[in-house]
């Protein structure tokens, strides 16, 4: 692919991101970092690349889990299958990642679009399974923390069904009303 392909491509996506009025910048010749915002995840930032061979998508979602490392990357890999157009990756050190590798032909305003979206959802709707699932015992103890020293719990709430002893039973159920 030339450079000159590459550059069109590349102002392609400026534009798309430009219209849709999203926070980014271009940190090299079709590279792109823009920030998605999101409700439980509260910021995805996501890598867009134009590369001589094709369009690269990436973003962070956490941080390598702190327990259940099997349990967390079963979740991920069940999920790939019914995912459209990127798939949850591991670093080297474990950090999970939403990824994807399209043609060039997917370098249009209504498929950056709807990658942009695809990433929001799946790191937005994911993020609290993924903490719960890799991080449960270490948001247990903040809970009980927080409790302890009379703390705000507001930013933990998504967290209370299985965090909060009150709320649960030794077996992890909740309590009948």
């Amino acid at each position: 692919m030339s450079e000159r392909t590459v550059t069109a491509l590349a102002a392609v996506v400026d534009s798309t991101l430009r219209a849709a009025e999203l926070e980014y910048e271009q940190t090299a010749p079709g590279r792109f970092v823009v920030t998605l915002p999101g409700t439980k995840k509260l910021k995805t930032v996501v890598g867009l690349i134009v590369g001589d061979h094709g369009f690269r998508i990436e973003a962070f979602v956490c941080r390598q889990p702190d327990e259940n490392r099997e349990q967390l990357w079963a979740w991920l890999l069940q999920h790939n299958a019914r995912m459209y157009g990127l798939s949850y990756s591991i670093d080297s050190v474990g950090d999970v990642y939403l990824t994807g590798r399209l043609g060039h032909s997917a370098i249009t305003p209504e498929e950056i679009d709807t990658l942009l979206g695809t990433v929001l959802a799946y790191a937005d709707e994911h993020f609290n399974t993924l903490l719960e699932i890799g991080f449960g015992s270490s948001i247990k103890r903040e809970w009980a923390w927080r409790v302890k020293r009379g703390e705000s719990l507001a930013n933990l709430q998504a967290f209370a069904a299985f965090a909060d002893p009150e709320r649960t039973t030794a077996h992890g159920e909740e309590p009948a009303p």
